[in-house]
């Protein structure tokens, strides 16, 4: 039964993935002004963006490291007002060499916060005895709105404050949670210690590992080139080319509204089997949309099939880590950034090989590898690496 304790722990969890989500949509969607402040050509802002998950994938493998000795809290109240600096930083860059740094450090900063926050979720989803990550995913999609839509009321404004305003919020509020966030000890399971010096094994969470890589190759497949599809390959007009985008972020936050209920009743690798079948079905309409509408149906259900998976993959390594150490998840987490700059740069490749039509058949077979990679994500609980 959850105690006070806990109800406290899982706001505090909810208030740290609405910071992620709100500081990754802020610094996302100025974009494109950063790239006209500082006069960068595509091929030089498509680098200078790479610095993001590459190190991001630096600091999630740090986390790990990190968390497994002194636990997430301590990571996340240093890394997430960290995450702030380097948006703000990035808003003020009078040059490029300062936003580069900006970047960096945003970069390592947020691979240690995405690494962390999954790291408390799973802490408080292990406490309650129930599934309950999708909600905190949930919470990380509407933040993550919000910041796109201050983006969008206030794009008059000068950059600076346009990226600072809601980073004000976002240090205070990871200072109000930060203190209330699982303890190393409260994120660790009674009698399951791991052995001192043991290595956690690779084998058990490579499934999930590639479940989440593949999914992030179709979440890049459709955050990069959506609109260019939806332009080029359908001739859509201004007004209705950011709907498939909006379509497949509509369905996200949809499912995860009501993800932990239904893994709760069917269990998540039937969850993932089926988000992976349901996700296959749309990339089969993106390669063979005959019409915009069929289109913008199909990135929707994209949406619907790609969203389970994350949270899923991030339950399923807790459940593989008793002992509450965190390695599993910062390993799975890695995998993020792995498949979003596969995501992109193959995609991209094809697209520019053969048309953008065989470009989505790439997130197409790999979303179908995901049906076959669900059985992993009921493994069963280990007491020791």
């Amino acid at each position: 039964m959850p105690t006070p304790r806990d109800f406290q722990a899982r706001i505090a969890a909810y208030v740290a993935y609405a910071v992620q989500g709100l500081s990754f949509a802020t610094l996302l969607t100025q974009v494109a002004n950063l790239q006209n402040r500082h006069g960068l050509d595509e091929g030089t802002l498509t680098l200078i963006l790479l610095v993001v998950p590459v190190f991001a994938g630096v600091g999630s493998v740090a986390a790990g490291s990190y968390a497994a000795r002194r636990g997430s809290k301590p990571l996340l109240r240093a890394a997430q007002p960290t995450v702030a600096a380097g948006v703000v930083l990035a808003g003020l860059a009078p040059n490029v060499p300062v936003l580069l740094v900006a970047l960096l450090v945003f970069g390592l900063a947020v691979g240690a916060v995405d690494a962390g926050i999954n790291m408390q979720g799973v802490a408080v989803e292990r406490r309650y005895g129930r599934a309950v990550l999708n909600g905190f995913h949930c919470v990380w999609s509407v933040f993550s709105l919000f910041g796109a839509l201050w983006a969008s009321a206030a794009s008059g404004l000068d950059l600076g404050v346009v990226m600072s305003v809601p980073m004000v919020l976002a240090v205070a509020a990871s200072l109000y949670a930060g203190p209330r966030l699982c303890t190393a000890e409260e994120e660790k399971v009674e009698h399951a210690e791991a052995a001192p010096g043991a290595r956690f094994p690779w084998r058990p969470i490579i499934p999930l590992c590639l479940a989440m890589g593949f999914l992030y190759v179709g979440d890049a497949a459709v955050s990069n080139f959506s609109t260019v599809f939806m332009k080029d390959v359908l001739s859509a007009s201004p007004g209705v080319v950011p709907l498939a985008y909006a379509a497949y972020q509509a369905t996200t936050l949809a499912v995860r509204l009501g993800g932990d209920l239904a893994v709760r009743r069917y269990g998540s690798a039937a969850i993932v089997r089926i988000g992976g079948a349901i996700a296959t079905l749309g990339f089969v309409g993106i390669v063979a949309a005959p019409s915009q509408p069929l289109a913008i149906v199909a990135f929707g259900l994209t949406g619907v099939g790609l969203s389970v998976v994350a949270p899923q993959s991030f339950s399923a390594a807790g459940r593989l880590d008793p002992a509450g150490t965190g390695v599993a998840i910062a390993r799975v987490n890695l995998f993020n950034y792995v498949g979003f700059i596969v995501g992109a740069a193959l995609v991209g490749a094809l697209a520019d090989s053969f048309d953008m039509r065989i470009a989505f058949a790439a997130p197409l077979v790999l979303a179908g590898v995901i049906i076959v990679l669900a059985r992993g994500f009921e493994p069963a609980v280990k007491t020791a690496a």
